[in-house]
């Protein structure tokens, strides 16, 4: 069953999403790959903080093939596509990052307005 997490566009949004994250993903078997989702979170959090300024909301779901985050905003605005960023810019690599370490990745435009930038991370098999 999927869990939400409210999120305000304020600095301290992306610790308080990627702890509450990390811990639905460790409640979930996805414990191993919580260093990975917490840079994931982490980089989408702040892309709504810094760049759509509104509030939103992260989903995360599991089941036994993969784990989806979902990070929601209400800019309509859609990221870039992922690329090199500039080495000495402070921003820019967030979309490369969820590109690399993730299994899927992609954005939706919502009806009504607003975004949701996902990524999934595939199951280990044992």
């Amino acid at each position: 069953m999927p869990t939400r997490f409210d999120l305000e566009p304020i600095p301290t949004s992306a610790a308080a999403a990627r702890r509450w994250t990390v811990e639905q993903a460790e409640a979930r078997g996805y414990g191993d790959e919580a260093d990975t989702i917490a840079l994931l979170v982490s980089e989408l959090v702040s892309n709504v903080v810094l760049h759509a300024g509104t509030a939103g909301h992260v989903v995360v779901d599991a089941d036994d093939r993969r784990l989806r985050v979902e990070v929601h905003d209400a800019s309509s605005e859609l990221p870039g596509p992922a690329r090199a960023a500039d080495p000495l810019s402070l921003t820019g690599r967030g979309m490369l990052l969820v590109s690399a370490l993730s299994a899927r990745h992609g954005v939706q435009s919502l009806m009504g307005g607003g975004k949701v930038v996902w990524f999934e991370l595939a199951a280990r098999s044992t």
